[in-house]
């Protein structure tokens, strides 16, 4: 599936010949990645073309004659549309010219060199880990380093991921985003701009029945448990008090199995927990904290006179979302790296044969979309495992087809110009299989 980059901002800047270039500011997640010139961004794309083929999607031409305002603008927005669409193919995102490139624009972006560091990174229950890294070391890298020190077995490092973690009031956890597997987290801590950020393992995956993928080492199974006690003690799982009882048992035994088989009764227990935020129901303004995973999206609304209400969306009843940009970046020629204080997330639903939109205004939109999709994913391994004959290897190069119904999947990924207000910028369908189209 498509990654949520955007250049929301571009800016003019003189070059050592007298004359001008445009800098595009590329934003992942919400974060500033990187800054880069159309002619870095073209010669990479020729790089990979001479790789891969005609199946990268269609790059901007080159302009010999100065640009008019409309035609800078077309040139952003296809340049944006073409970072979305290049790394659907997950080969590409693992290849050594696609990741070396993003590699040197993010050190170049923020005036970094390759050299040792050390990184703490924050565990499950609490404490920092040192390790020993490059700052040129992917967010896949670094996971090999820690996971080596810990040791976790190497074949289930897919079930965990690196995240940027901050610290809030009362010492809450407030997960920020995923690193991408390419993203260096040395530089991206550096540059997040975010206080009290730290880089943390997590176990990334939210179907908690795959908990029965990792009983058989030791690593794994502390780092879950750890995790597991972590988020009932943070108030993201939430134990009856029979439940509570009896896992607190079983933590002074040491039991970690049986903890775990308990904590997969536990309601949201697996489950992403979202900072608090605002949303439009049943009516505009009233406060929501949600948790999404296990198959759904789980809502507490705060109503105005202070009642609270859940509402379930199981994702079999969600048909698609997108995230929203609102307004324009302030401070547009300064170092503005992030988008997260204009982001709205909507999704659309079944109720009583009627699609309604939900209307989420969070700062955690990006990694709310990201967790819509890993559960997308997971229900599609699943399908995949259970009916292997429903799924057609493609040809090199071409999709796969999938013998189940499907629902059109439309993708919305750009934003609008700075004078702009409002613009779609990510949609992602979920009834039947997902299937990504381009624009």
């Amino acid at each position: 599936m498509k990654m949520h980059f955007c250049i929301p901002v571009s800016q003019q800047r003189p070059d050592a010949l007298g004359g001008r270039y445009t800098l595009y500011s590329v934003y992942l997640d919400g974060l500033l990645f990187c800054r880069v010139r159309y002619s870095q961004l073209h010669r990479w794309n020729e790089q990979l073309r001479r790789v891969f083929g005609n199946c990268l999607p269609p790059f901007p031409p080159k302009y010999y004659l100065a640009m008019t305002t409309s035609m800078a603008n077309e040139r952003r927005d296809q340049l944006e549309h073409y970072l979305q669409n290049v790394t659907v193919d997950p080969n590409m995102l693992r290849s050594d010219v696609f990741v070396e490139f993003l590699k040197r624009v993010q050190l170049d972006t923020f005036s970094i060199t390759a050299r040792k560091a050390a990184l703490d990174v924050l565990l499950p229950d609490g404490r920092s880990m040192e390790v020993e890294i490059l700052t040129s070391d992917t967010a896949e890298r670094v996971l090999e380093v820690v996971s080596h020190k810990i040791g976790l077995c190497r074949e289930l490092l897919g079930y965990f991921g690196l995240f940027l973690i901050r610290f809030c009031k009362e010492g809450k956890l407030s997960v920020m985003k995923k690193l991408a597997d390419f993203e260096l987290p040395y530089v991206s801590l550096r540059s997040s701009e975010l206080e009290n950020c730290k880089v943390g393992l997590r176990k990334w995956y939210l179907d908690p029945s795959l908990d029965s993928m990792l009983m058989d080492c030791r690593a794994a199974v502390n780092l879950i448990y750890m995790q597991a006690i972590q988020d009932i003690q943070g108030g993201w799982a939430e134990p009856t008090q029979a439940q509570r009882q009896k896992l607190e048992a079983l933590q002074e035994e040491g039991n970690q199995t049986k903890f775990l088989e308990l904590s997969r009764e536990v309601r949201h227990y697996g489950c992403v927990q979202l900072d608090p935020c605002t949303c439009d129901y049943p009516e505009p303004g009233c406060g929501a904290v949600l948790s999404v995973g296990n198959n759904e999206i789980s809502c507490c609304v705060t109503l105005p006179g202070n009642q609270t209400q859940h509402v379930v969306f199981p994702m079999s009843r969600v048909k698609c979302w997108q995230v929203t940009f609102l307004g324009t970046l302030l401070d547009m020629d300064g170092p503005q790296r992030t988008l997260n204080q204009n982001l709205e997330l909507r999704f659309q639903y079944s109720e009583e044969s009627h699609w309604q939109w939900f209307v989420l205004y969070t700062k955690q939109a990006f990694l709310l979309s990201s967790c819509l999709k890993k559960m997308i994913s997971e229900k599609m391994a699943k399908r995949a495992a259970e009916n292997p004959e429903m799924i057609e290897v493609p040809e090199q190069g071409k999709r796969k087809k999938h013998h189940i119904q499907q629902s059109q999947q439309k993708d919305y990924s750009s934003f609008l110009p700075r004078t702009s207000k409002i613009k779609t910028a990510e949609g992602d369908c979920v009834l039947g299989t997902p299937e990504e189209e381009g624009l």
